[in-house]
Formats: structure tokens, C-alpha cells, sequence
């Protein structure tokens, strides 16, 4: 069990580690108000907390760093939420000022922001609309070969598909498209288009529409949902402003991980509600080994869910972010909730 000044001096080395990613040395620590110790007292205490494995040496000079185990009891045990400064907490409503029309617009512009206020790379998980159903369908012609199908469901968000067109296909024919899939489609949910698509449009397709086949099956492929198409990233190149990312192998490993469709369990392990946080080895990926994660959860009415995660070094500003997510998953839940019952997006599209 650690002495009440052992806490302290882990809890000012992580502080100062935190905000100079410089190695900690027990004379920076003792000119501190907080800790009115000798350097000899304080450097004994950090000898026995890197002996008991909350604080590691380095090999370039005589100050000590946390390791994995004194960032995990730092995050447990000492850590206090910062309070958020007036131009932070401005920026982060700045988000939902705007009139947004779609969900997806404004999950982005969060991952933006969010990226912006931490200087992390921030990670957004879309929420799961494959349960909802379909209220609408609409087509729109963008030009002789491509058109954009519109999808509206019972909750107000808006699925967009552009998708290829065979050449002559008329308007009355586009027509007779629209008013097919509205007939047969609407009450669908959204996991189960393609199944419905298959065995119950096609055929109905074949009898009213001329060069059914092309067109019938480039929408079809238009309408997979895939579940990468639900991840959202602000500042992918953020963490190359931290010096421990200066290493060209360790941001080649994180930057092939996020480019190359990672999956979203790489960065949400744990649906549960409330704040999460992986340190290094707990990520369980070895591009993020060097990076912690904090998730936190948030909610569009009683059904569906999304997780918004910030990546950094795992020299991280953990009482920022914190502050920072639980606020944003608070706001983001109570306007995706306001736009599902006012049927925002749907209605702005009437």
C-alpha cells in the first residue's frame, strides 16, 4: 500500500509527465508548493515507486516516467476531472448552433471539434440504424449514367446511395422505380433491404422496368450497408504532434490502422454506459500499444447508440478528455434524441 506522500509523488510525476513529456527528477518536484519535501526524500519515494512498478527510468537522463501500471492507478485512483475553461466549453456548442439536417452531419462535425479541442485523434462509432425501418424512398438523376437513392427512416435519418443507371433509362421508368420501392419496401428495416431487395423487388422490377437487370443490380450493391461506413475521424494527423509519435515506426503502425478500415472493436471494447479508459497493452492491438483510448457512450432515443473514443500518447491529458467526452456525449444524445422526434432530417427534405 502506497504512503499518502508516495500518492503525491506519483500523482505530481504523471501531472508534470503529462504536460512537459519530459522525464520527471525529484529537485523539479520539490520546488513545488504541493510537495515540500527535500530532493532526497522525494527521490527515495520515486526509487521505491519504480521499484514497486508505477515508475520507470529512462535511459537519457536521471528523471523517471510513469509506466503503464502507475498511468492505470493514476487514472483510477488520483485523477480529478478538469473544469472546462469558457472558450472550450463555447466551442464544443458550437456544434449544435447550426441547423443540421442529417445525422451523419452531425457526427462529423463532433469528431471535428472534439479533435480540435484535444489535439488527439478523435473516433467516432455511428449509431446502429440497421434496426430502424424504411419511411421513404426517393431517387434523384444526377446525370445519364448515375443517380442518388434517398432513403428516410422512421427516425428521421437519412441514408444516401449514388448508384448507376443503364443508358435511356427514362424518367417515367425512374418513375416506376420510386413508386416500387415505396410499395413494397416501406416498414422494412434497414438489416434486412438487401434480403427483401432480393426476393420480393427483383421480381416486381423484372415486369415494369426496362433494362431491370443492370439497373436492379447496381442499386442493390448501392444499398449495402456496410459497418465501416459508420466510423467518423477528426484529426487523423494529430498524433504526429506528439513526440512520442516521432518514432516513423510507431506512427506507420498507427496510420496503417486507421487507413486500412480497422475494425471498430480496435477502439470500442465496452458498450456499457459512462467514461472507459485503455492504457497501452490494455488496447490489445499492436499499433496501440504506445496510445490510450477513453470511450464514452452516447444514446439517440431509447434504441440505438453510438461511442465517441479519443486516441493520444498515453502521456494523455486524461482529466481534459474526460471532461470533455462526457459533456459532448451528453449534448450529442440530447440532440440526436430532439432530431429523431422532431423527425428533423425527414422533415427538412419534404
Amino acid at each position: 500500500m502506497l504512503t499518502n506522500r508516495q500518492l503525491l509523488i506519483l500523482q505530481l510525476t504523471v501531472n508534470d509527465f503529462i504536460e512537459s513529456a519530459q522525464p520527471v527528477g525529484s529537485r523539479q518536484l520539490s520546488k513545488k508548493p504541493e510537495a515540500p519535501y527535500s530532493p532526497a526524500t522525494i527521490r527515495n519515494d520515486m526509487a521505491d515507486l519504480e521499484e514497486l512498478g508505477y515508475l520507470e527510468k529512462t535511459h537519457t537522463s536521471s528523471g523517471r516516467v510513469p509506466s503503464e501500471k502507475g498511468y492505470r492507478f493514476y487514472v483510477d485512483h488520483l485523477l480529478t476531472p478538469d473544469k472546462l475553461k469558457l472558450e472550450d466549453s463555447l466551442q464544443l456548442k458550437s456544434i449544435f448552433q447550426d441547423q443540421v439536417v442529417e445525422t451523419e452531419e452531425l457526427i462529423r462535425n463532433s469528431a471535428k471539434i472534439i479533435s480540435e479541442l484535444t489535439n488527439y485523434t478523435s473516433i467516432l462509432l455511428g449509431p446502429d440504424m440497421s434496426t430502424h425501418s424504411v419511411k421513404r424512398f426517393s431517387i434523384i438523376p444526377l446525370d445519364e449514367t448515375k443517380a442518388v437513392a434517398l432513403i428516410v427512416t422512421d427516425n428521421g435519418h437519412v441514408e444516401s446511395r449514388v448508384f448507376d443507371v443503364p443508358s435511356g433509362l427514362k424518367a417515367s421508368d425512374v418513375e416506376k422505380m420510386v413508386n416500387i420501392l415505396n410499395e413494397s419496401l416501406v416498414g422494412t428495416s434497414l438489416n434486412q433491404l438487401q434480403n427483401k431487395l432480393a426476393h420480393v423487388t427483383k421480381a416486381i422490377f423484372d415486369r415494369h422496368i426496362q433494362h431491370a437487370g443492370d439497373l436492379f443490380a447496381s442499386f442493390q450493391q448501392a444499398m449495402t450497408i456496410k459497418p465501416e461506413e459508420r466510423i467518423y475521424f477528426g484529426g487523423k494527423l494529430n498524433m504526429m504532434k506528439q513526440p512520442e509519435f516521432n518514432d516513423l515506426q510507431k506512427m506507420k503502425k498507427f496510420f496503417d490502422l486507421i487507413e486500412n478500415d480497422a475494425p471498430a472493436l480496435t477502439f470500442f471494447q465496452d458498450d456499457s454506459k459512462g467514461i472507459h479508459v485503455r492504457i497501452g497493452s490494455e488496447n490489445k492491438h499492436i499499433a496501440m500499444e504506445d496510445c490510450s483510448v477513453i470511450t464514452a457512450n452516447y444514446s439517440v432515443g431509447d434504441h440505438t447508440s453510438g461511442s465517441i473514443a479519443i486516441v493520444g500518447p498515453k502521456r494523455m491529458d486524461y482529466g481534459r478528455v474526460i471532461t470533455l467526452l462526457d459533456i459532448l456525449s451528453e449534448d450529442l444524445s440530447s440532440a440526436l434524441s430532439k432530431m429523431t422526434i422532431g423527425g428533423g432530417a425527414d422533415r427538412r427534405k419534404e
